[in-house]
């Protein structure tokens, strides 16, 4: 019977963990990172039940500890993302009066597993006052408790929070896994690949989104980033202005790029380090799509420029 949560890759990573609970010294606190799009919250779910009794992160749905992690409904296991706001419309960050939640989920005993599992979807939707209230639970964490941060490396995490936990570090998966995931979807895998090759959950989303169109129109702009005609980047800039997803499909596209051409020109790591920042930076200086796509070709520009010189 497969798994509740069926998982493709990551193997090092889940013995890693299971090393590390068999050891009877398992950290309070655990950051999963990586690319979105590759499995991190599955992984999540499947630690989370085997935490709270199932028998092994790959039990089925049979198993009574899974059913209730599938259902959201165990009492033992709090789960943070962002919510909706008074119009009904999905909020910009996790919010403080969640975290506050959380920790106040901390406090209570175990009603069930002997264990407490909280998990925050994602460390990149919190804001800096979040994070410094999610520091409570980690400065002080009670007995049996365990706090997985997912991060999607799209913002920095505080010093004073990676400090505090053990990081794991997950990667895009392989052509075969994609592939499968893939199947099992409805929906154009041939183009969900193409455009997130070894994360089919993001390419999934970007299929079906506006995001397909602006990975395409920064791919267009990357091919000619040297000598880039007027027409090309007026598309890939105005590509960004549908929906946050077009800004963020448009960025990653461009920082992957980078990051590639990085491992053979180091000069480009500097560029890469400036582009993640601007979008780091991008909300605290209330910058539009538009000037945040225009600021990250900039950096980009002038660091092509300055592999050329």
């Amino acid at each position: 019977m497969s798994a509740a949560f069926p998982l493709y890759g990551h193997v090092a990573q889940e013995d890693r963990f299971l090393a590390a609970r068999a050891s009877g010294r398992l950290h309070h606190g655990w950051i999963f990172q990586g690319p979105s799009g590759i499995g991190k919250s599955i992984f999540a779910r499947r630690i989370a039940g085997l935490m709270l009794g199932a028998e092994s992160p790959a039990a089925s749905s049979d198993d009574k500890t899974m059913q209730l992690v599938l259902s959201g409904g165990h009492p033992d296991l709090k789960w943070v993302e962002r919510g909706l706001n008074d119009k009904g419309k999905l909020r910009q960050d996790i919010t403080v009066e969640q975290i506050r939640e959380l920790n106040q989920f901390f406090t209570l005993r175990p009603a069930m597993a002997g264990w407490r599992v909280g998990v925050i979807d994602a460390l990149d939707e919190m804001n800096v006052s979040g994070m410094n209230a999610l520091l409570k639970t980690l400065e002080e964490p009670p007995n049996n408790a365990l706090l997985i941060l997912i991060s999607h490396s799209a913002q920095p995490i505080l010093p004073t929070i990676r400090s505090r936990c053990q990081v794991l570090r997950l990667y895009s998966i392989s052509v075969e896994d994609t592939k499968t995931v893939l199947s099992a979807h409805e929906g154009n895998s041939d183009l969900a690949m193409d455009l997130a090759p070894g994360r089919p959950g993001y390419g999934l989303e970007l299929s079906q989104t506006a995001g397909a169109k602006a990975v395409q129109s920064a791919r267009a702009l990357l091919r000619n980033v040297r000598k880039p005609t007027g027409g090309v980047v007026s598309a890939a800039l105005t590509s960004v202005l549908v929906d946050e997803g077009s800004l963020n499909a448009f960025t990653d596209t461009l920082l992957g790029w980078v990051a590639e051409k990085a491992d053979a020109d180091p000069v480009l790591s500097q560029t890469w380090l400036k582009m993640h920042q601007v979008r780091a930076t991008a909300d605290e200086l209330n910058l539009t799509p538009l000037q945040t796509a225009t600021k990250l070709f900039s950096v980009l520009q002038d660091g092509v420029k300055a592999v050329s010189a």
